[in-house]
Formats: C-alpha cells, structure tokens, sequence
C-alpha cells in the first residue's frame, strides 16, 4: 500500500499545508498516491490555538507521485493571483523538477493568454482560468472526453487526465515571472455577478 509519508506530498502534509482533500488516497496505478484539493501558500497569524484558513492557496489541486520519489511529476492548480506564482515556487522549493508538468491556471491574466514560464529552473504552463473549474479547463485543454472516465472513480479519473497531461507538449509564449506580473490584470472578485 502506498501511504503519503512515503511520498513527495509527505512534507507539505507535515507542515499542514495539505486543505480541503477531495482525494488524499493511492491511486489505482501501483505505487501512485494521489491528491486533489488545495495546497496552503501562506498561513494567517494564529492566535492561541485558533485554526485559521490560509491566506492564500493553490486551490483545485490536482497532482500524482509516485512512492520513493523525491519530486513532484505533475502539478495542475488554480492561483487567485499570477503574482503567488513566487511564493508557490518557494513552498514547494525541492519539490519540483526541471523535468516536471506544472500546470497554473490564474484568474488575473488575459483570457486568450497562454504562457511558458520558467522560475528558479522549474517550468510552468501559465492559463487563464475565468468561469470555470481547474477540472473542467484541464480536460479541454487534453481533449479528454467526459464519457471516457465517466466509469471510473476519482482516483481513475486523476490518474486517466494527468497521464494524459504528462504527455502534453504545446509550446506557448515564453515570458519572465517580471513580464507576466507587468502584464497580468486586476485580481478578478469570485463573487462578483453571483446570486445571493
């Protein structure tokens, strides 16, 4: 059986940084572990014991690893802000690998934006992320078809779209983390337009 501490996600779970897990299992490929959830960014000062939520995250996290490894092959999440790129990079500093896919959705760049960056000698995919979810864009992005995973659990669903994300090689628009904060937009309010 494949536990987390045997994992590269072992860390970030020690640290509490792992939230809101829709998915925190082994996979159903031999030694995979998977998760989906958010990865705290930065903590809130806590105050005596008060649990407090972060101050930001990468939410809808999507990611595989595989037991006895030391990085991360696989990275897709959603940031509020392109300018947490920085400090994701930093929280999971060792984590992750020049030959790894990491996949970041942001809600602040321009919807027809798609960019390459690379910080610190990790590479990173850079998508906008408007009305939809991480889950949704990814699929669309892979040209998975829904009735292709319809039968298969959670666990199969994340292990059938990020095999498929492993293999992916678009290349799009190389820019620095400096020009993309130049560029980015206003951080759009989530719960603007929203019914009450």
């Amino acid at each position: 059986m494949t536990t987390i501490e045997k994992t590269a996600l072992s860390r970030l779970d020690q640290e509490g940084r792992l939230l809101n897990a829709v998915l925190k299992a082994e996979t159903t490929k031999p030694g995979r572990f998977g998760f989906r959830g958010d990865i705290a960014l930065k903590f809130q000062t806590q105050l005596a014991d008060e649990k407090r939520p972060p101050e930001y995250s990468m939410e809808a996290v999507l990611t595989v690893v595989n037991e006895g490894e030391p990085t991360i092959p696989i990275l897709v999440g959603y940031l509020h802000s392109f300018a947490y790129l920085k400090p994701l990079r930093d929280v999971l500093d060792g984590l992750l690998s020049p030959t790894g896919k990491y996949f970041v959705f942001c809600n602040n760049i321009d919807l027809l934006a798609k960019y390459q960056i690379t910080l610190d000698g990790i590479p990173f995919f850079v998508l906008p992320c408007d009305e939809s979810t991480v889950w949704k864009e990814m699929c669309d992005l892979l040209s998975v078809d829904k009735n292709d995973i319809k039968k298969l659990n959670t666990a199969g669903k994340l292990d059938y779209v990020l095999d498929a994300a492993l293999a992916f090689n678009e290349t799009y628009e190389t820019i620095s983390y400096e020009q993309g904060l130049e560029r980015m937009e206003p951080v759009k309010n989530r719960n603007e337009n929203r019914p009450v």
